[in-house]
């Protein structure tokens, strides 16, 4: 995977709420540095505060950060991530009105949102994408964890992003 520092904010996130991230075969490739991501079981997730400095090199990821905050003990608090709003949909709102209906305790606010974890997902419910792709991705994640099973509507706009994704995602299941 690419491990450019502007876009590598997620690995240092995880690592900071307690994931095991190891970074392998690390070259360049075409100017740009790459890798292997091996990610191990590191027992207990803990909460965090993303902000600042932190937004710009993982705005496109803290949709699937939600998703992680809600196996995390403690509060995730996500800050100065008001460009959210402008996006495809406005992913703050959107992403929290549907978390909430798998059972997250995620809270709104003006440039971001609040997870308390850690929570079961209960799923067995259909969640609307609102034609965003990286909130259709998330929601992917998170019913991989959930009780039941989740739909989905509108799936297919992953496709602008990321056509791969159903794909990678069976080979790691």
């Amino acid at each position: 995977v690419g491990l450019n520092p502007t876009r590598t904010g997620i690995l240092d996130i995880a690592e900071r709420m307690g994931a095991t991230i190891e970074i392998l075969n690390e070259e360049v490739v075409s100017g740009e540095p790459v890798g292997d991501i091996r990610v191990r079981y590191a027992g207990k997730l803990k909460g965090c505060t993303i902000e600042g400095d932190d937004i710009p090199r993982l705005i496109d990821e803290l949709h699937v950060i939600a998703v992680l905050a809600s196996q995390a003990e403690g509060e995730t608090v996500v800050k100065n991530a008001e460009d959210l709003r402008n996006k495809e949909s406005d992913r703050i709102k959107c992403l929290v009105e549907e978390l909430k209906k798998i059972g997250v305790q995620i809270e709104e606010t003006n440039d971001g949102f609040i997870v308390r974890g850690k929570t079961e997902l209960k799923g067995g419910i259909e969640l609307e994408s609102y034609r965003d792709h990286r909130l259709a991705m998330a929601f992917y994640v998170a019913g991989l964890i959930c009780r039941e099973e989740i739909a989905i509507r509108s799936f297919e706009w992953i496709n602008i992003s990321f056509p791969e994704f159903l794909e990678l995602m069976n080979k790691l299941q």
